[in-house]
């Protein structure tokens, strides 16, 4: 007996069974990118916490052994924008201190080229103590008197001015500061180039 297919094998409509009277093969399970998607997201998080480290580590990597630092800076006496009182004296700074100043009370000595007028002078001593070149000038002195009242140096008034020069480490000098007026002096103050360290010497 020969078996009947339910549909007609020459209808259009009607899909081809094969042999056997079994039914259209099954389809194959679709693939999701569900698996893709997570993957990557966590590699987003991976990435995004060393990015985290990375930003930490260079942060905080100021202070490590390559910082160099002064920490044993020569003492100096700045004399800018303080009162004489809040300067300390040239004798608590001298152990230290790449310069010694010292300073006395002398007579002033009139040179031809001072003009006339009253003068007042000081005798300074300059020691380099350091390990560099010291420049002198007498413009990198003045005087203060025991009112309170700074002296710029007066240039040749008095013949034993100050000369410049340049002091090797080791090497003094000494000459008279001099400042305009009848005054007593308190004490003198030398500025390294005008704008570098001061120091300061009571006048004995």
């Amino acid at each position: 007996m020969n078996q009947q297919h339910p549909h007609h094998p020459h209808d259009p409509n009607q899909p081809a069974w094969p042999p056997g009277g079994y039914g259209p093969p099954s389809q194959p399970p679709k693939k999701t990118n569900a698996g893709k998607v997570i993957g990557l997201g966590c590699a987003g998080v991976i990435g995004l916490v060393v990015l985290i480290g990375v930003i930490g580590v260079a942060a905080g990597g100021g202070g490590g052994k390559d910082d160099k630092t002064s920490s044993s800076a020569p003492a100096t006496v700045p004399d800018a924008g303080r009162t004489a009182d809040d300067v300390p004296k040239q004798d608590d700074a001298e152990a230290t201190s790449s310069v010694t100043l010292k300073a006395r009370k002398t007579a002033f000595s009139k040179s031809i080229l001072a003009s006339d007028g009253d003068y007042t002078s000081v005798l300074v001593t300059l020691t380099n103590k350091g390990d560099e070149p010291l420049d002198v000038n007498p413009l990198f002195f003045t005087i203060t008197d025991t009112d309170g009242t700074k002296h710029t140096h007066e240039l040749a008034a008095d013949d034993r001015q100050i000369d410049t020069v340049k002091l090797a480490p080791g090497e003094n000098i000494s000459g008279t500061v001099t400042g305009r007026t009848t005054f007593t002096p308190k004490y003198v103050t030398y500025t390294d180039g005008f704008v570098g360290d001061s120091y300061r010497a009571n006048v004995s």
